[in-house]
This record gives structure tokens, C-alpha cells and sequence, in this order.
């Protein structure tokens, strides 16, 4: 599993993911931001397959809490049908690795929808700590926001 460039054909594949219920939110329609440098994603592939991808940057962020610079804000996600496996943690890592190498940030930051419970056991399994929760502005859906320093 790897960290590779976003490209126009991953980004296309990408805006094709369901998610099926209650994760539904995270399905993306449009390939354009995730070929925007501004949102920071990287394509995250195993075997030459697109499997997921990651975030760096303002798209981790959710409306309604009050970043700041501390932290690097991370995000990502899997191809639907690779969800469940037990790839989360090793995805994460990865990402993690090249988010040190690429940006050496003092701590990573990840906001979590409060009821994504695979996610924030993946997260919290990983060294992140719960900082706070809030409700997102657009939608009111709750979030919770962990941070992992960094060396």
C-alpha cells in the first residue's frame, strides 16, 4: 500500500463511490476537488489498484469548529467495497508516513462524524486522542475532532 499523485482517472473513479448507509455521506459527485492542489488529496493504491485516498489540509476541516494551525488536518477514505477489511488502520498509516515526510507537521488533527464508529476506532487505536466534539453548521450532524502530536 502506497501513497501516489492524484490523477484525473482516479479522481473520476473516486466520484463514482457509494457508500452504503449510514455512510452514504462520504460518497463524492465531483472529481474536480479532489484534483484541486488547495485540498491536498493523494490517491492511496496497493497492487496498482486505487483503493483509497487521503487528505491534507482545509478539506479535513468541518464547518462549525475552530481550527487552527497546530495540527496538519487529514482525512481519508476507501473504495466501498475495500471497507471492513481491516484496512483502515494500515491505510491510515500509511498516509500518516507521507503526511511526516511530505509536511512534518508538530501533530495531525482528523474530525470524525460521532457515529463513524469503525472510524474513531481506527483513529483512537492509532494515537489520536479525542480534543473535542461540536455540531457541523451545515448540517448539525456531530463530529468529534482527535489530534496525535507528532515526535
Amino acid at each position: 500500500m502506497r501513497i501516489v499523485a492524484m490523477t484525473p482517472e482516479y479522481a473520476a473513479d473516486i466520484a463514482t463511490w457509494r457508500y452504503p448507509a449510514p455512510y452514504q455521506r462520504y460518497d463524492m459527485t465531483e472529481a474536480a476537488p479532489l484534483l484541486d492542489p488547495v485540498n491536498g488529496f493523494v490517491a492511496l493504491v496497493d497492487g496498482g489498484e486505487l483503493i483509497g485516498f487521503r487528505s491534507f489540509g482545509p478539506d479535513g476541516r468541518v464547518p462549525g469548529w475552530r481550527y487552527d494551525d497546530t495540527a496538519l488536518d487529514t482525512g481519508g477514505g476507501l473504495r466501498p467495497s475495500r471497507t471492513g477489511q481491516g484496512l483502515g488502520r494500515r491505510a491510515l498509516a500509511v498516509g500518516l508516513a507521507y503526511g511526516r515526510e511530505r509536511f512534518a507537521p508538530p501533530a495531525f488533527r482528523v474530525t470524525v462524524a460521532a457515529d463513524n464508529e469503525r472510524a474513531l476506532k481506527v483513529v483512537g487505536s492509532s494515537g489520536f486522542v479525542r480534543l473535542d466534539e461540536f455540531a457541523a453548521t451545515t448540517t448539525g450532524l456531530r463530529y468529534v475532532v482527535l489530534v496525535r502530536a507528532e515526535g
